[in-house]
């Protein structure tokens, strides 16, 4: 299978809209991660159907859970995921890609202009730093344990919005160390299409 005939039935399977050219933009992305991580080392994967599976799809699972919402921060953004997928598919979402490693957030840029995406804003440094944002949803990947991702990010998520958490297995031990101004709105079981991995989504709120 091509990458573009995996990406299409993935997002099938998954019972998402793309159109033809989110799925052109969202391949040219990962070529450039390929071609930048030589460099940059942004991923341990090097097999195209892999990124496929482990970072479009992976990532597109937000998708359903960003209904409604205006601004979004992608802390500990990394390579770019879940946040330039995101954006890709919500051209009308002002999203705000967080990394404190200078390399990546040059990467960042670098795919954001290349890739057209004038809703996207880059910030290079720690969660702590940022004061000049409030966003809707507050989403991470692999970035840190649940207690602390909403204790850093508290100051920036606005009122009635939500974390949303991109996790492996269901993250029991993280959940019991919650503070208790946090609450637990759910956690959903994902299945990622070409991927043999536990993933569970953790929508958060304050209380």
């Amino acid at each position: 299978m091509t990458p573009t005939q995996q990406l299409q039935s993935g997002i099938q399977a998954l019972g998402l809209d793309l159109s033809a050219e989110q799925q052109t933009l969202l391949l040219a992305y990962t070529g450039l991660l390929k071609k930048w991580n030589k460099t940059y080392n942004l991923t341990a994967l090097r097999d195209e159907a892999q990124m496929v599976s482990h970072h479009l799809l992976d990532s597109l699972t937000l998708l359903p859970y960003l209904q409604g919402a205006h601004t979004m921060l992608d802390v500990g953004s990394g390579g770019g995921q879940p946040g330039i997928p995101a954006a890709i598919c919500r051209p009308d979402l002002n999203i705000t890609l967080l990394d404190a490693n200078t390399k990546k957030t040059a990467f960042l840029q670098q795919a954001v202009i290349e890739l057209g995406l004038s809703n996207v804003r880059v910030v290079s440094g720690r969660v702590e730093a940022v004061q000049d944002l409030q966003a809707d949803i507050i989403t991470s990947r692999a970035f840190a344990e649940l207690a602390d991702f909403v204790n850093w990010t508290a100051h920036l998520l606005k009122d009635g919005g939500r974390w949303v958490a991109m996790k492996g297995v269901y993250p029991e031990e993280e959940i019991a160390k919650l503070p208790d101004t946090v609450a637990v709105e759910r956690v959903e079981a994902l299945h990622v299409p070409g991927l043999d991995a536990e993933r569970h989504m953790v929508v958060l709120k304050k209380v």
